[in-house]
C-alpha cells in the first residue's frame, strides 16, 4: 500500500507533483537542497490551492489537509528513507539524475519504487545505476501538474510488469489518465512535440512569418490551445534545447538538430517565461501576450 511519497526537486514540476499527491491524501516529503526553494514551493502550492478554492473545485478543509500532508527536507537521506515511491523531478540533466538514483538505491528500502519525471532521458540508463532496475520507471507528468490529466508511464528495458501496473493504477488514483510507453528517446510526447516546436522556430528564423502569425496559424488552423512558440516559452527554451539534444544524440537524425536561433536564445539567457523574455516578453502581473522586441515586425 502506497502511503509515503518522496518528491525530489521543488521547482515547477516538483511542487506540482507534491501538491497533487498531497491533495489525494498521501504523505509527501518534498526534498530540495535549498531551504529558500522549499519555502517558495510551499507558498506556490498554497497559492494554487487558493485558486482551486476560489473556483469551487475544493474547499478550505481540503486545502488545509493538503498542506498538512507535505513535509519539507533539505537532506535526501532523511526525506527518502521511508518512501514507498520516490518521484524525481530535478533538473533535466543526465549526470544529476544518475547520481541521484545511485544515491536513492542505497538510501531507500528495497521494495520502494524509484520514478523519474524526466521528459526525455533514458529510464533504462537511469535504472542501470541502481541495485534493482526492475523497480525503476518513468512518471512524466505534464505542466501544470494539478490540472493536466496525462501521465506518460515509461517502462525501462528492465522495468517489471508489477511496478508498471502499480504506477498505472496509482496515476488513476490521482485522477490522471496514464499512458504506457516504451523507453526510447523523447518517449511519445516530446518525440512528436519538440520537432514541431523546432520547426516553428525555423519558420521564424527563415523569415516565413512572425511570432504571432506562426502561433495564430497553429491555434486557429490546428485547434492548438497555445501556439508552439508560446508553448516553448512556457516549457522553457533551455528545456526544449536539452530535449532536442537528447533526441539528436539518441537517433543521430538531422531532423532533431536544434535551430540555431533557439541555441542563440538559450545562450543569451532568453529562456521564456522563467526569464521574462523569449519569443514573447513577460511582465509580472500582466496576462497580455506581447511579442519580444527582438521579433517585432
Amino acid at each position: 500500500m502506497m502511503k509515503h511519497i518522496t518528491v525530489i526537486g521543488s521547482g515547477t514540476m516538483g511542487n506540482g507533483i507534491a501538491h497533487t499527491f498531497a491533495q489525494y491524501g498521501f504523505n509527501v516529503s518534498l526534498v530540495d537542497i535549498s531551504e529558500d526553494a522549499l519555502k517558495k514551493a510551499v507558498q506556490t502550492i498554497s497559492n494554487n490551492l487558493d485558486r482551486q478554492v476560489n473556483k469551487g473545485t475544493i474547499d478550505e478543509t481540503v486545502k488545509s489537509a493538503t498542506l498538512a500532508n507535505i513535509t519539507t527536507y533539505t537532506d535526501l537521506e532523511t526525506g527518502a528513507a521511508d518512501a514507498d515511491l520516490v518521484v524525481e523531478a530535478a533538473t533535466e540533466n543526465r549526470d544529476i539524475k544518475l547520481k541521484l538514483f545511485k544515491d536513492l538505491s542505497a538510501i531507500c528500502k528495497p521494495e520502494a519504487i524509484l520514478a523519474s519525471n524526466t521528459s526525455s532521458i533514458s529510464i533504462t540508463q537511469i535504472a542501470a545505476v541502481t541495485k534493482d532496475p526492475s523497480r525503476v520507471i518513468g512518471m512524466h507528468f505534464m505542466n501544470p501538474v494539478p490540472v493536466m490529466k496525462l501521465v506518460e508511464v515509461i517502462r525501462g528495458y528492465a522495468t517489471s510488469d508489477e511496478v508498471t501496473n502499480t504506477i498505472m493504477n496509482l496515476s488513476r488514483q490521482l485522477g490522471k489518465d496514464p499512458v504506457e510507453v516504451n523507453d526510447y528517446p523523447g518517449f511519445v510526447a516530446n518525440r512528436i512535440l519538440m520537432p514541431m516546436i523546432n520547426e516553428a522556430v525555423y519558420t521564424l528564423f527563415e523569415g516565413v512569418a512572425g511570432v504571432q502569425e506562426i502561433d495564430t496559424v497553429m491555434k486557429l488552423g490546428m485547434a492548438h490551445p497555445m501556439g508552439p512558440l508560446q508553448l516553448a516559452d512556457f516549457i522553457g527554451l533551455d528545456v526544449c534545447l536539452a530535449i532536442l539534444r537528447v533526441l539528436y544524440d539518441g537517433f543521430g537524425n538531422q531532423k532533431y538538430a536544434a535551430c540555431p536561433l533557439l541555441v542563440n536564445m538559450v545562450t543569451a539567457g532568453h529562456l521564456g517565461v522563467k526569464s521574462g523574455r523569449g519569443f514573447y516578453k513577460y511582465t509580472p502581473g500582466s496576462k497580455d501576450l506581447v511579442v519580444a522586441d527582438k521579433f517585432r515586425r
